[in-house]
């Protein structure tokens, strides 16, 4: 972040100049960003295990706008929203296979769906989102009805609104927290027994300076009145990791926003809807740090879902170009790999992104396909060096960044890890040089501190004495000088007076 405005200033500058800022990340599937937020090629993080159409799965017929993802144990929950249903697939045996389709239940008066968006499991009910039919489903796993949750009755929620439920987590309690389209108050929330219990995260309100100015104190009534509202964005997707932090994003900014700092296009809100994402990387939680504007896909990085895996990684998924970023758990960038087309590994209209273990699931649209992505031996590497670090083990983690240096040696987040590894060792001499590698100022500046102190207590004995000689040897020698001076003066007396 500290860096973001900078750069990004100067992105606009050589925009100005010519006509695009050319994206070196354009030739190569997958990239990172080093010290001076230029892209360099990097080995591939992961690898496509499975890609999975109707074919392969033995459908029917083809997925159709398909929207949600769930993944919960063994099984996959795909909404094939167009296609009124939900698949459920099972991972067994290396395979992907159709176990159930879900297109009806009982107990309700509507029994069926009407375009489900999205789902989300636990290990006893099934939460959909039936956007069509403006409710919230909650069905046991024999399929029977429970209760749904709907519009709800409050002074509170716009009552001119459709009610139109488009994603959904439920926390521990069985509450739960969903995104309703063109409600932009934040995460709208309810009770385990439907009970409508306010809305939840907010985001700031964002606007374009010159509009404020306009809108505010030039533009007549009439034109203020035509003028858009300052209002908080919509969020588009909404997640939880296993401490049950929810991740919500947002596309519904301006990419100036981006620049000054006023937008953050993924949030981490706690219980009380405040976000705690950490941003401690060298930059910001917003995907392509900069952007080709040539060809058919323009524009910033507009991220439309996140998962969030049990080591506090977590993988965002960009709508704009296809590409996958991947950060730890203080902001930095692990990698970015992906791009828009039809090959394996590519996508045309990517609308969701899940994880089983640390393979990840993406679902496309307009492909009307599943694909899976496994971590290859760099990848492994990278998150058996997080791992090790998380477990207290940092020299074995320092060993595994070696192992990464040694595949990809323009890999930062190695030196910086190995830095920290042994920062956590003690070994801050080591540690500085590490940091001073990557231009990572504020760990560079912690090591020095502990380092200096370590030196201060190593050398206590000699700095003592050193005080203590820089204080006492001109007493002595004064001393010296005046006891000279009294003693010459003395034989001096005792001549005159002989």
């Amino acid at each position: 972040m500290k860096r973001l405005v900078v750069f990004m200033a100067l992105v606009l500058v050589l925009a100005a100049v010519s006509p695009a800022v050319v994206s070196q990340a354009d030739s190569g599937y997958s990239y990172n960003y080093d010290f001076w937020g230029e892209e360099i090629h990097a080995p591939n993080p992961y690898a496509v295990k499975k890609a999975l159409t109707h074919v392969e799965l033995g459908l029917d017929k083809k997925l159709s706008k398909a929207q949600g993802l769930f993944v919960k144990d063994n099984l996959i929950y795909i909404c094939d929203t167009g296609n009124n249903r939900i698949i459920v697939l099972e991972y067994a045996d290396e395979e992907y296979k159709v176990k159930e389709i879900i297109e009806s239940f009982e107990g309700a008066e509507i029994n069926t769906f009407s375009s489900p968006s999205d789902i989300f499991v636990t290990d006893e009910y099934y939460f959909i989102a039936d956007t069509e039919n403006n409710r919230i489903l909650k069905l046991t796993k024999d399929l029977k009805f429970v209760m749904d949750f709907t519009k709800p009755d409050d002074i509170n929620f716009d009552q001119s609104i459709t009610f139109l439920p488009s994603k959904l987590i439920v926390d521990g309690a069985e509450r739960v927290f969903c995104l309703v389209k063109r409600v932009n108050k934040g995460i709208v929330k309810y009770e385990n027994d439907g009970k409508f219990n306010g809305f939840v995260g907010a985001t700031p309100v964002t606007y374009d300076l010159f509009d404020y100015i306009w809108k505010t104190w030039i533009a007549s009534d009439a034109q203020a009145d035509a003028m858009s509202d300052f209002v908080p964005t919509e969020y588009d997707n909404i997640a939880v990791d296993h401490d049950g932090f929810m991740y919500v994003v947002t596309t519904n900014f301006y990419e100036g926003s981006l620049i000054d700092g006023s937008v953050d296009p993924v949030r981490k809100l706690n219980s009380l809807g405040n976000d705690i994402l950490i941003q401690n990387g060298d930059w910001v939680v917003v995907g392509d740090i900069n952007w080709n504007d040539q060809g058919v896909y323009t524009g910033s990085s507009r991220i439309i879902d996140v998962t969030a895996l049990d080591d506090g990684t977590y993988f965002a998924l960009d709508r704009t170009r296809g590409r996958i970023f991947g950060y730890d758990d203080q902001g930095n960038i692990l990698c970015c790999f992906g791009g828009n087309g039809n090959k394996d590994g590519y996508f045309r209209m990517p609308t969701a992104i899940e994880h089983m273990g640390h393979d990840l699931l993406v679902l496309d649209s307009q492909d009307a396909q599943l694909t899976i992505f496994t971590p290859t031996y760099y990848g492994k590497k990278i998150f058996s060096a997080i791992y090790e670090y998380q477990q207290g083990r940092y020299d074995k983690s320092a060993d595994e960044w070696r192992e990464v240096l040694m595949v990809n040696g323009n890999n930062e987040l190695a030196y910086k890890g190995i830095g920290r590894a042994l920062l956590r060792q003690n070994k801050y001499e080591e540690a500085m040089d590490y940091f001073k590698i990557k231009y990572d100022d504020d760990n560079y500046g912690d090591a020095f501190q502990l380092y200096r102190k370590q030196w201060v207590e190593d050398h206590v004995v000699l700095i003592f004495i050193i005080i203590l000689l820089v204080l006492v040897v001109p007493l002595l020698i004064g001393r010296i000088k005046k006891v000279r001076w009294e003693v010459k003066a003395y034989e001096n007396e005792s001549k005159k007076n002989s």
